[in-house]
């Protein structure tokens, strides 16, 4: 298997406890599926087959202290906030990674909530085109004109941009590590990446649509897909302007009322009264009207 570096960022405070690096440190070395874990620079480096999301938790639940994902991969990256693009509660939502190992294999690695229960089709499609939702993303990706099919298969007898199935789990979580031999980061990055309604046949249904989708229904969710920071590439700790540090990002929405709501955490931004940080802290009070709920 194919082995991804993770950089993962733990919220030790200033003067991280020995004890509980040790104790994450030899939680993490002890499984399987972990070549390596170190503690690097204030982050843990784990070199690991396993996905992502598996990594972020057992960190978490071993050390008590929240984790993100700070660096994925040490060559070129990519990512893709993968959504059903709607405003409303109840959509899918996730995160799709991508990283080109050094023997060329591209490796996707997510975590997608808000799906039904079973297989739904993953694929790569043309453009990177949000304008109208998933609607406009095109087709698959298929440089070559072959025939849908599965990732196994040769490319004369698959889209490039055909990634098999994801298995969403009684709770509607499904968690991913996908190998694939011959996608690169560079092809797909500014296309899209999108998930199906239902599951993927691999090109090998007697539906007319097999050899076109794999029969695998409308598109759920989708996302851009676009360059991101390998491990020790992105040294953010703290959002820009409105003051969100990087451990409460991901629990706030990425714009509108609630996305600064800190509570005794005081927004930088705010702190003087320049013209610039007026207009930047304006935004906390702006409510964004969402079109698709006013009825």
């Amino acid at each position: 298997m194919v082995a991804s570096k993770l950089e993962v960022l733990v919220d030790l405070g200033p003067k991280p406890d020995e004890r509980v690096l040790e104790k994450t440190l030899k939680e993490l070395n002890s499984q399987d599926d972990v070549k390596q874990a170190v503690f690097k620079d204030g982050a843990f480096m784990v070199e690991t087959t396993l996905p992502s999301t598996v990594v972020l938790d057992m960190v978490a639940k071993t050390s008590g202290k929240r984790a993100v994902l700070q660096g994925f991969g040490e060559t070129q990256s990519a990512v893709a906030m993968v959504s059903s693009q709607v405003c409303c509660k109840g959509g899918v939502l996730g995160v799709v990674r991508f990283q080109e190992s050094p023997d060329g294999a591209l490796i996707a690695d997510g975590s997608v909530d808000g799906l039904r229960p079973g297989l739904h089709g993953l694929h790569v499609h043309d453009a990177g085109d949000l304008s109208q939702g998933c609607s406009t993303i095109g087709d698959h990706y298929n440089p070559h004109g072959s025939p849908h099919g599965g990732p196994t298969d040769p490319l004369d007898r698959r889209h490039a941009g055909d990634l098999g199935n994801i298995v969403a789990d009684e709770r509607g979580r499904a968690t991913f590590r996908i190998v694939d031999n011959v996608l690169k980061v560079w092809d797909i990055v500014g296309r899209s990446i999108a998930i199906t309604e239902r599951r993927d046949d691999l090109g090998r249904g007697t539906s007319p649509l097999s050899k076109i989708n794999g029969d695998s229904g409308s598109t759920i969710a989708c996302g851009i897909i676009a360059r991101s920071a390998g491990v020790f590439q992105n040294p953010k700790r703290i959002c820009a302007c409105d003051g969100v540090v990087v451990w409460d990002e991901r629990e706030r929405p990425l714009a509108g009322r609630g996305r600064r709501e800190t509570g005794d955490v005081q927004k930088p931004c705010c702190k003087t009264e320049t013209q610039d940080v007026k207009q930047c802290c304006q935004r906390e009070k702006a409510e964004v009207q969402k079109p698709c709920c006013k009825v």
